[in-house]
């Protein structure tokens, strides 16, 4: 099998030698147009059973709110998983229309810090950063998720840059959109993630491949067991657009152990150009959030790690008086966007929110240039659909073969692809719902279909 870890090299070599790597990639803010979000669904392999259920309300209520504006990418455990995260939402009333299907193995559901950070290479086209993962400092357990980036990457067709020697959460970093980098050296440097890389090398790579200019530095503080992810900076400060910062009052920041020179260096933040950021302000919650099982967390949540979305923006709520608040005051700021709340009172008991849970793939046209051995088409596509009895399926050229089952996921026949485009006869199939998954190396695809 070909190796997937291959260096990506975009443009041409000429632009190597005469003039710096890092002006070569941007990474686009959260708030630009996307072509959809990744989800990981929750699963029983890595805690046990009961995990998924007690959670997967939450991806229900994210998948139904994204579908409104975006496509939704979902990533199965496997086979059987999937089948049962198409039942549910089956049954929720989701569109399927927008939803793309996929089957990765992986440890967890925070495909925020495993996931692949999309960038623009110099001429605006979409390539994926593999940055190095491991369970937040070998705190929890990784190896599937650490596979995630490269196996989206044979999938999609997306060009992929390895940059697995050094470690990177997608959590533990904020920027504006225009240059500028604010995240806590305790979730990033240090022996648990990139032993021997110093500060300079560290803001060489994310120079070089995220196109960052000025880094603001918080000391962070080392969460232990009440906090594996060592103070990610998203769950306390986000920027709004370029000059504007969404964070907490002094007084929140301090419970959230967000230390006293930390906040001075929040409230004194400058752009690229020396200017000062607009700050906007969340509560935490009123009082402690309490799980739906009424099991007491130890903790007020925090509202500032949402997340947006083209249509919505999805908000973090815990069954708490200061819901309200925090929606209002975001739907202030984005009356554009319909402002969303998600409830993560199970989620919050295992640290994480909406932001953790959610990845953005930014709109675009994929790089020309692709890792060896990834895949040249992007998704699945079907034509015509509603098919009558005849239709092409495009798919990626790594797929052994295509599976028609019906919508509940049982099998009804498999055929032989050819290259990265086949033609499928459904003539032997009544009219209805049915799903056609591209089987391969990179996992399985799933398309929905009508036929007439």
């Amino acid at each position: 099998m070909l190796d997937k870890k291959l260096p990506f090299v975009v443009g041409i070599l000429f632009s190597f030698l005469i003039s710096p790597v890092y002006s070569q990639y941007t990474m686009p803010a959260e708030w630009e147009e996307h072509t959809g979000t990744w989800l990981q669904w929750p699963h029983d392999y890595t805690y046990g059973p009961g995990s998924r259920d007690y959670f997967e309300q939450a991806w229900i209520e994210m998948t139904m709110e994204l579908t409104k504006g975006e496509d939704v990418f979902i990533i199965a455990y496997d086979e059987t998983e999937l089948i049962h995260i198409q039942d549910v939402l089956s049954s929720a009333g989701v569109n399927f229309d927008r939803i793309v299907f996929y089957t990765f193995p992986n440890n967890d559901y925070w495909i925020r810090d495993n996931g692949p950070i999309y960038v623009r290479n110099e001429i605006g086209e979409l390539a994926a950063t593999d940055w190095g993962f491991d369970g937040w400092g070998n705190d929890a357990p990784y190896a599937l998720c650490n596979e995630i980036p490269s196996l989206i990457a044979l999938a999609t067709g997306i060009p992929l840059l390895d940059v697995n020697e050094m470690v990177l959460e997608g959590g533990a970093i904020e920027h504006d959109g225009n240059g500028t980098f604010m995240a806590t050296e305790s979730s990033i440097l240090g022996d648990n993630r990139n032993p021997g890389k110093t500060k300079s090398d560290i803001e060489d790579y994310l120079s070089e491949y995220l196109g960052f200019e000025k880094f603001i530095w918080l000391e962070g503080s080392y969460g232990g067991s009440f906090d594996i992810t060592d103070s990610h900076i998203d769950g306390f400060l986000k920027f709004h657009n370029k000059d504007t910062i969404v964070t907490m009052s002094n007084a929140d920041l301090a419970y959230w152990y967000v230390n006293a020179s930390d906040r001075t260096i929040i409230s004194e933040a400058t752009n690229v150009d020396g200017e000062g950021f607009e700050y906007v302000y969340l509560p935490l919650t009123d009082k402690n959030v309490k799980t739906t099982d009424n099991l007491n967390t130890g903790s007020k949540g925090s509202y500032v790690n949402y997340y947006v979305a083209n249509s919505v923006v999805l908000v973090p709520t815990y069954n708490d008086d200061n819901d309200s608040i925090a929606i209002a005051i975001l739907q202030e700021i984005m009356p554009e966007k319909e402002v969303v709340g998600i409830d993560c009172r199970n989620m919050f008991l295992w640290g994480g929110m909406v932001h953790c849970v959610t990845q953005q793939q930014p709109s675009g046209s994929f790089a020309t240039t692709v890792t060896e051995g990834a895949a040249n088409s992007f998704l699945i596509e079907v034509s015509p659909n509603p098919i009558h009895n005849i239709c092409t399926v495009q798919h990626p050229r790594q797929t052994d073969y295509l599976i028609i089952s019906d919508i509940q996921g049982r099998e009804l026949f498999t055929t032989a692809t050819t290259g990265n485009s086949t033609q499928l006869s459904v003539t032997n199939l009544s009219s209805g719902q049915y799903l056609i998954m591209a089987s391969g190396d990179f996992g399985t695809i799933t398309r929905k279909v009508i036929i007439e």
